[in-house]
């Protein structure tokens, strides 16, 4: 390390933001790119401990206290080679990533940890600088084909591991644009879509083929890709959303999160909505049901949307705001955050249940909702919901957005191919990634249920590997890390 007591000497300083008032005002990303010389600070106060914890927290095992070094002591190239070799995407989970890396940190025992998550970006975006990002295709083919259908993280992660060592790889995708949720379900003011591009686009240099406005399944037969293609990748995440069936759920003006902000993503990258169907919050009074990140994304997009008010429930307790006795480090946590898009407006409330929807003229108007409480004595995992009596009120609305995360994948393709479902509707598979079909393998939230982004590029380049070994009997991609 540059300066071995780094930590001692130098504080935590958090990622800066744009103010409020200038940013609500567009969709640009909020983020504010800090400078090298405080990366170099930041990098170095990293202990380079022993037992490297924010290792194990990482679902990639990046190498975090080796290219934290390369930082502190302006090395960016090596910290570049180092951070490439394990993730795929930098300059996407540098910026939306819930960093459970940071929460693993050793200096978080007892001191801010270090700002992993910021570092992993200032080395992403320093490599895209610099040229560091640049095509780089195999310089020998293996005559081995595989089809990735779907191009989230998870698909777009396998296809470049598989791509790396010589397999002609290409990606189907249902949607207009390659990108899955990193394109449609996550707005551009936490990542604008041109850092998306500038990947794909030296992926293509590269060799692999991607293939939009393609649906497996109808488009395309998935008879044919089975005879086309040596193995089938299927990644096409968790889109089955979860309902909220009560009484008043036909009214009008009630739209689940995704809908919503896909519809979003598409009028600011300039695709052309129908009016009759356009989703906007602009004047009303919104509510979005659910309290996590795909919840506070939806408050994002109201707010820029000229919202007349935004109120966001959540069923649970509101968490606490540090580390508690039964959440100890190095654990990730779950504790209260506070996003950008809470900064910027709204109200919240936890330990509120929607009871029903009440409506006029086939359109909502109010929710009925009541508190409710939970035994803290109870530890399972879905402890009993009671009604707290007399604490029945109601909240006035106009636009109700359900963002109460995904059940399991879409199941036409699933069935058409008789695959073996697990308990919980996802794809069921063996140690190997391949499913209940020789040659098919499913990487992700489609195997893996709903997760971050992060874990689906481990699912991804998991795949990959176990791919490669069917194909070639062994494989020189890196093995999957610890898990």
């Amino acid at each position: 390390m540059a300066d071995i007591k780094g930590f001692l000497t130098h504080k935590r300083k958090d990622a800066l933001y744009r103010p409020v008032c200038e940013r609500v005002k567009d969709f640009d990303e909020v983020y504010l790119a800090r400078s090298e010389a405080q990366s170099l600070v930041q990098a170095s106060r990293c202990m380079d401990c022993g037992t490297p914890f924010c290792n194990w927290g990482c679902p990639l095992g990046n190498y975090i206290p080796e290219w934290n070094e390369y930082v502190s002591t302006d090395k960016w190239a090596h910290a570049w080679r180092l951070l490439k070799a394990t993730n795929n995407l930098p300059e996407i989970t540098g910026r939306v990533c819930p960093a459970p890396c940071e929460y693993a940190c050793v200096l978080g025992i007892n001191d801010d940890p270090v700002t992993i998550r910021e570092n992993e970006l200032a080395i992403a975006e320093y490599g895209c600088a610099k040229g560091f990002l640049r095509a780089r295709p195999p310089k020998k083919r293996s005559g081995k084909k595989v089809a990735v259908i779907g191009s989230g993280p998870a698909g777009l992660s396998c296809a470049d591991q598989l791509n790396s060592v010589g397999h002609s790889v290409v990606v189907f995708e249902r949607d207009p644009k390659i990108g899955g949720i990193l394109r449609y379900g996550i707005p551009d003011f936490k990542l604008e879509k041109s850092v998306l591009d500038r990947r794909i686009g030296v992926w293509e240099q590269e060799g692999i083929e991607f293939k939009t406005d393609m649906h497996v399944g109808q488009d395309v037969c998935i008879e044919t890709l089975q005879r086309e293609f040596d193995a089938l990748c299927l990644a096409g995440g968790c889109r089955t959303p979860r309902d909220l069936r009560i009484e008043g759920r036909q009214l009008g003006g009630i739209y689940f999160a995704m809908d919503y902000l896909v519809q979003a993503n598409k009028i600011v990258s300039g695709e052309k909505i129908i009016e009759d169907n356009l989703l906007c919050a602009e004047g009303k009074r919104v509510v979005v049901i659910g309290g996590g990140d795909t919840g506070a994304d939806c408050v994002g997009v109201a707010n820029r949307q000229g919202a007349r008010c935004i109120v966001q429930i959540e069923l649970l307790p509101q968490p606490p705001s540090c580390r508690s006795e039964n959440m100890q480090w190095p654990q990730y946590p779950f504790l209260l955050k506070t996003s950008t898009s809470h900064e910027e407006g709204g109200k919240r409330y936890w330990s509120v249940m929607t009871k029903r929807f009440i409506g006029k003229n086939g359109r909502v108007e109010k929710l009925s909702c009541v508190k409710v409480g939970f035994d803290p004595h109870n530890r399972t995992l879905c402890p009993p919901i009671r009604e707290i009596p007399g604490s029945e009120f109601e909240i006035e609305v106009d636009l109700v957005i359900l963002a109460m995360g995904f059940l399991q994948p879409e199941q036409g393709l699933l069935k058409e191919l008789a695959l073996e479902p697990d308990s919980r509707g996802n794809v069921k598979t063996g140690a190997s990634y391949m499913t209940s079909q020789k040659g098919i393998f499913a990487a992700g939230d489609m195997r893996r249920g709903q997760s971050l982004v992060v874990w689906a590029i481990a699912e991804g380049r998991n795949a990959a590997y176990y791919i490669d070994t069917y194909l070639m009997g062994t494989s020189f991609l890196m093995s999957p890390y610890g898990r």
